[in-house]
């Protein structure tokens, strides 16, 4: 028999998701303020000689990069099963609230900023939904085959790149000389406009690499987060002595993954040819790390610790998606120019970790705030109508 959509709100998704949101933006903070390159090839912009940058680099590395994006997805996959069920009552909304997003996410990534989210998830919560019915084992297995196969991908181009040697950087064999990043960063500091058409170059770009190289692990930890939603982790269905047992073990082997390659990196300077070895731990590093993380957040909330941070983050997580965007429009008024104040390029990374700091709090305020009058986010009201196809209440004295 299939079985009906639920209708409950956990609150450990919400927190869930709402720490996830404010994590993904210590990652992003680099591609808004520096030329893109710059993440994973420091050296090129910066100033990032200076030990409190080369500290902020391994911090961010080691405890945020590739791993709040999992969260991420995963909330988004667990969201699907919310919603849906495994049955077939709501399968046109779902396709429906993916067309709608996808429309977002081109707006966003194409006038804003080039490295939006909210296309691939789009097309891929288009496609994952297909799995809905299978075994929760059958979507792990699945999923950890897609993501294998991406890491094989991200591993492969990477030891490829590695043949040049080390004689030429990373950044430069991509083509990205000082006279290259000069010029970029001019371009960004003259305005909005101006930097625009880049702006949609990078678009298309960064769409085909999200697609094609890193599409598998989008979905697959998609079809991760929807089995773990229905084995009970994702909404306190584990016991304390699991969830602390799963935390135990993966977090320090995630750190461990992680910190390995972060200080790796940074001793061998980035070379080419050892890129491959930082990527793979990485890259397992951060699934392990991930899920380790999850796992303490489920135990924060079943214990009944900390409610007042879980809480609120708990409104900042149903405000996600209003979130993530207005990320993008504080970092557009930060480091683009005209109307905004053309910092690209000139805040390295300890002002980019302050302004990260700031936006957290801005976000873990306003979120409260927002919803103590309104039912939903902005940003959440407008797409949920737009699904549904009416306008739906938005104010709570409606």
């Amino acid at each position: 028999m299939p079985t009906s959509p639920r209708a409950t709100r956990f609150e450990c998704l919400d927190t869930l998701r709402g720490l996830a949101v404010l994590g993904i933006l210590m990652v992003n903070i680099q591609f808004f303020a520096m030329t893109y390159v710059a993440a994973d090839h420091p050296y090129i912009q910066g100033n990032f000689d200076a030990p409190a940058n080369q500290a902020v680099w391994w911090f961010v590395h080691t405890f945020f990069s590739m791993k709040f994006i999992t969260l991420f997805s995963a909330m988004f996959g667990a969201g699907i099963v919310l919603m849906l069920g495994t049955g077939d009552a709501a399968h046109k909304r779902h396709w429906r609230r993916m067309g709608w997003l996808l429309m977002f996410g081109m707006i966003h990534a194409y006038v804003f900023w080039y490295g939006d989210i909210l296309v691939p998830y789009a097309l891929a919560g288009m496609v994952v939904v297909t799995a809905r019915r299978m075994t929760p084992f059958g979507q792990i297995g699945l999923g950890l085959g897609l993501i294998a196969f991406t890491g094989l991908l991200m591993v492969s181009g990477a030891a490829i790149q590695g043949l040049l040697g080390d004689d030429v950087s990373g950044a430069e064999a991509m083509g990205f000389t000082a006279e290259r990043v000069n010029d970029i960063t001019a371009l960004y500091q003259a305005g909005f406009l101006d930097r625009l058409p880049y702006n949609m170059g990078n678009a298309v770009m960064f769409q085909l690499i999200q697609l094609v190289f890193f599409g598998g692990r989008i979905a697959g930890v998609m079809l991760l987060g929807m089995a773990l939603f229905r084995l009970g982790f994702l909404t306190l269905g584990w016991s304390r002595e699991r969830y602390m047992r799963s935390a135990l073990i993966a977090v320090p082997v995630g750190l461990l993954l992680c910190g390995w390659s972060a200080s790796y990196a940074l001793a061998t300077g980035f070379a080419p040819t050892s890129a491959w070895m930082t990527m793979l731990s990485q890259y397992v590093g951060s699934l392990v790390l991930a899920f380790g993380y999850a796992a303490v957040v489920m135990l924060i909330c079943q214990a009944g610790w900390l409610q007042p941070v879980t809480n609120l983050l708990a409104q900042t997580g149903r405000m996600a998606f209003t979130n993530y965007l207005s990320q993008t429009l504080l970092m557009t008024l930060v480091f683009v120019g005209l109307p905004g104040l053309g910092l690209f390029g000139q805040v390295d990374r300890v002002g980019q970790l302050i302004i990260v700091l700031a936006v957290w709090g801005l976000q873990l305020v306003w979120s409260p705030l927002w919803l103590a009058r309104y039912r939903y986010g902005p940003l959440e009201w407008a797409w949920r109508s737009m699904t549904y196809g009416r306008q739906l209440p938005l104010s709570r004295s409606q």
